[in-house]
């Protein structure tokens, strides 16, 4: 029995796994389209703001359990920052960012963090903040996810930042 809010399988990786950074783009691109960006796949997971932060958590974990290699997957929120974030950073900038440029696990940081760069998967909590950071994020992140972007959070605020219909 499937749990509400939790994520489905994930879907295993089509072709090469690491895809070159030299294909990203800085243009947003519409979130609701498949195949926009690098040819990034977009996986809705509906969670409400409270929640979403553990649907992310349970899509990582997912995706780790499917064969994808940690240093794979960036991690972003929109709202309260992630616990794990908020721990590494209580080392320093310094050492914080130096494990997202090993880029030997998964990465976690504050959608408006310019300075974390795109991985093949990028999974984005929509856990809070205003409509404009939100509405910044998703089509940063989109130009960021190599094959996979995964967004949790309220399918129809999601859709109301993006100015899709609801």
């Amino acid at each position: 029995s499937v749990r509400p809010g939790k994520p489905g399988p994930a879907a295993p990786p089509r072709g090469p796994v690491a895809a070159p950074p030299a294909q990203r783009t800085n243009s947003p691109q519409p979130a609701g389209e498949p195949g926009t960006a690098a040819g990034a796949q977009l996986q809705l997971i509906p969670a409400p703001a409270d929640g979403a932060v553990d649907a992310a958590d349970e899509a990582v974990d997912l995706l780790l359990d499917s064969g994808r290699a940690p240093g794979e997957i960036l991690v972003l929120t929109t709202g309260e920052t992630h616990p794990w974030a908020v721990h590494e950073r209580s080392f320093g900038e310094a050492s914080y960012w130096a494990q997202h440029d090993a880029a030997d696990d998964v990465f976690y940081a504050d959608a408006t963090a310019e300075r974390a760069t795109g991985r093949p998967v990028v999974v984005v909590a929509v856990n809070g903040g205003s409509d404009e950071v939100t509405g910044r994020a998703l089509p940063a992140a989109m130009a960021r996810a190599g094959t996979l972007l995964i967004v949790c959070g309220d399918p129809q605020r999601i859709n109301a930042v993006l100015g899709a219909p609801a």
